[in-house]
Parts: structure tokens; sequence; C-alpha cells
């Protein structure tokens, strides 16, 4: 070594004396440190995306608690991407995290705008896939415009959420129940948010279906869209389908979180078991014109169906796949032929029977086993939904042959076009009753824009709302 070269090697090395006055490391809170180098490239993974941290059910369930979730897509401070944006005066735009993230102590005001956004996203991707990858526009999504839809977590008092086309929203409010002291925020349910969501997707799908003018069945179809989607969001999540499992022994009637609707929600309103239970017994006779009520019915029969093919499915493939990922699979099949049911279905004045007939058609084009259109006959059948187009005697015996995959119930004919059981029924000819529903179906622009109006999508404002009125001040001032 040459003494040059040992001049520049003492000036590298640091005595050990002085290693105490260096500054530590900068380290980025939850870093690691960095990796030895290695001579092999690594790929880089394509896909970019940030880490959410959202409550998987509500607060009250526990056995889910909060987790981290990820969404695959570029989202900015805010939380805001090209699709989705959240609003909470004085405190957004929440920044990311210096790891990209968005996570954050729970139940703080970032925190609920996070668990907000991110259940929103994920709901949109969910129906996206079953769209063939495709972006499902919102309902003023037309001629061009990308205008997103803003996110509210914290938008006022009251027991309530709601999703407006007028406002291009959805908004969540707070509640003390009575006689408590613990306030309760609808953003911080995953059902509640999903729900909502669910009523934005449907009416980017089929906008005519707000309307007020429709029969209440129509009606009853947005409200339990709102409850089956979110039900489907929770068994997309693999934590959700293999907590599930494990509480049920894989039994979909087994008393569990996933048909108990918005559980801290009901516990406020003095209900035992959420705000709706999806895993009923109702029937259109005894539902009335109450939207709410009716919906149940139509949630019911497709729960029914999802546990029927799930345990069909079990008994074919327990020997060679673990039973959550058979149960994500048979939800995710499930979800998206009602999805392609409902985009089948008439633009206004929708039934029952309409979205029916599409799911059993589009299962037997796509080459489903015949025993899932028997469950499907089956279910709506016993409900008083349709005819019962074979008989329901296995059904109603407990004798029904849940492993046979060529199943018809009458051991001859495939059946995929039935009836209305009952066309006198006020589900399909009394006005709707939107008393009790969530303040969507509420909502001045679906009750006073009439149902052609609102099919020919667009932006809705103000002066649609008050077209009537306005029109009768037109002709008063024109004399």
């Amino acid at each position: 070594m040459t003494i040059h070269q040992e001049e520049l090697q003492e000036q590298r090395e640091v005595p050990q004396s002085r290693m105490r006055e260096l500054p530590p490391m900068l380290r980025i809170e939850g870093a690691e440190a960095p990796p030895a180098p290695t001579p092999v490239p690594v790929p880089v993974p394509l896909v970019t995306g940030h880490r959410f941290l959202i409550y998987k059910q509500d607060p009250t369930v526990t056995q889910l608690g909060v987790r981290l979730v990820f969404v695959p897509t570029t989202v900015l401070n805010g939380p805001t991407d090209a699709r989705v944006t959240t609003v909470l005066p004085t405190v957004t735009p929440v920044p990311r995290n210096a790891n990209g993230d968005f996570v954050f102590t729970a139940n703080t005001p970032q925190f609920d705008c996070a668990m907000v956004f991110a259940v929103v996203r994920q709901t949109l991707a969910m129906y996206e896939r079953h769209n063939g990858g495709n972006p499902i526009p919102f309902a003023w999504n037309v001629g061009g415009n990308t205008d997103r839809i803003s996110v509210f977590p914290r938008a006022g008092a009251g027991a309530n959420a709601f999703y407006s086309r007028t406002a291009k929203a959805l908004k969540f409010l707070s509640f003390t129940p009575q006689g408590q002291t613990q306030e309760i925020f609808t953003c911080r349910s995953l059902d509640i948010v999903a729900h909502e969501a669910g009523h934005a997707v449907l009416d980017g799908l089929k906008p005519g279906w707000l309307a007020v003018g429709n029969p209440p069945q129509t009606g009853g179809l947005h409200e339990a869209f709102g409850d089956l989607t979110a039900i489907f969001m929770a068994l997309s999540q693999p934590d959700q389908a293999d907590a599930l499992v494990a509480l049920t022994r894989a039994n979909l009637h087994d008393r569990s979180f996933l048909p108990a609707l918005a559980e801290e929600f009901g516990r406020g309103l003095g209900l035992q078991f959420g705000l709706r239970n999806a895993d009923n017994d109702l029937k259109l006779s005894q539902v009335g014109n109450e939207v709410h009520a009716i919906s149940q019915v139509f949630t019911g029969a497709i729960y029914d169906v999802l546990a029927d093919v799930y345990q069909f499915e079990m008994g074919r493939q327990r020997r060679t796949k673990d039973p959550a990922l058979v149960l994500i699979e048979v939800a995710q099949r499930l979800c998206k032929l009602l999805f392609d049911a409902i985009v089948a279905s008439p633009a206004t004045g929708a039934k029952y029977v309409d979205v029916a007939n599409k799911m059993l058609q589009i299962s037997a084009s796509q080459g489903d086993p015949a025993v899932y259109r028997t469950f499907i006959r089956n279910r709506f059948a016993v409900r008083e939904i349709t005819t019962a187009a074979t008989p329901l005697t296995d059904l109603m015996s407990g004798r029904m042959k849940m492993s046979d995959a060529d199943y018809t119930g009458n051991g001859k004919k495939d059946v995929t076009d039935v009836e209305t059981a009952d066309e006198r029924s006020a589900s399909l000819r009394a006005e709707q009753d939107r008393s009790r529903c969530c303040g969507t179906m509420q909502m001045p622009e679906y009750r006073m824009v009439d149902a052609k109006k609102l099919a020919r999508r667009g932006e809705l404002t103000d002066d649609d709302i008050l077209h009537d009125e306005l029109e009768e001040l037109r002709r008063a001032f024109n004399k």
C-alpha cells in the first residue's frame, strides 16, 4: 500500500472512541434495514398500490377487528384516485405516510377517511372484475364525463347513510343511541359502506331503478343489491371467508357475522341481530309494499342459493380444496351471475322474476351444473316470488339431492323460464313505501324525477327535482 493510500484509509475509518459522537442512522418508521446486494435480478412487481387500515366488519365484530388491506391503484393524498375522493373539512386531504400507506390509529378522523375510501374502492373493484375488468360508470359518467364520486365519512348527525346522484356523493352520518354515550359512526361499518357503494354501482348500471314510480319490487332490488354487495364483499376477502368457515364449521346457516348486516348500527337501535338478517325465511305475502321488507325476501333467496351451492361444491371439492377457498369461488361465481342477470334485466319496472329468469338462463348458457338452477328455482318459489316450475316436495321434506349435479327436482326438465307467483301482489301493484329505507331511497331526487328521466343517465340538478313546480311557476308568470 502506498503512503497516499494509507492516508485515504485513515480518513475513511472512524475511531471507536468517536462512534458515540456520530448521529444515529436516518430511519423511516416501519422501514426495514436495506437488503444485502444480490447479483441475481429481482422481478419488479407490475402492480403498485397502497395499504389501508380498516374494520373488516365493524367495531363490534371482534373476531376480525382492524386489519390491513391493499388497494392496487395509485392513490393520492386525500385519499383520492381517478374514481373516488374523500371529503372531511379541516382533515382532508389526509397524507400518505412515509411508506405511501394510509395507516392511522383506529377511530380517528384520518382513520375514518381511509376506511371509507378503501371499502368504496374495493366494492368498485369487485364489480369491475365481474364486468370483464372494465370500469363501471357512475350515473353521471356520460359523454366523456369522468367526475369522481365524493365520500363524506362524517357528513353530519343522524342514524343513516345515503347515496345521492345530485351531489355525486356517498354520505355517512353518526349518532348516539338514546341512553348511551358512545357515538356510532356509520362509516366504520364495512356493511354500511359497501351497501351505499352498491347503490351507486347499481345506479350506474340501471339508472332508472331508483325512481319511486317503479313497482315496490324494483326498489326492493336496489336495497337487496346493497345488502348482497356487503355479503359478497366480505366473501371476496380470504381472511373473512376463512374466519367464517371456522366459526360456522362451513355451515352458512349457522349464526355468524355474514348474514347479520350492520351489527353495531342494529344494536344502537335495540336490535339483537344487526340491522337486517340475510338468512331469513320471509315470503312476499308477509311484507306488503314496504321496500326494505320486500328487499329481504330477495336477499334471503340469494343467500339460500349461496348456501346450497356451497354445500354442493363442498361435497365435490372438500378433498381437493380448502373450504374457505371453495367458499370464495362459489361467492364470486354467484355474485357474477347476479351481476350479469341485473345487467340483462329491464331498464325500468324490473321485477324479481325478471332477475330470476336471467339468472336461470345465464347459468344454463355458461354450463353450470343443472342443480344450480334447481336451487334458484326452489328458493325463489318457496318465497312466493315465482311459480314452482318443478315440485317442491324434496325441498319441503328436507330430502333434496344436494350432491347430484344433474338434479332438476322432477328428474326430467331443466326449466329456465318461470312465472310470477302472484301478479296481484302488493309488491308489484302498490306504490313504494320507503319509510324504513336507508337515506338513499328517501332522497328527493328519486321521488320527484321520473324513471324515464333517471334512466337517461347524466347529471341531476336541483332544477330537475323541482321541475314540476318550476314549470307551474313559469306558466303562472307568463300570463
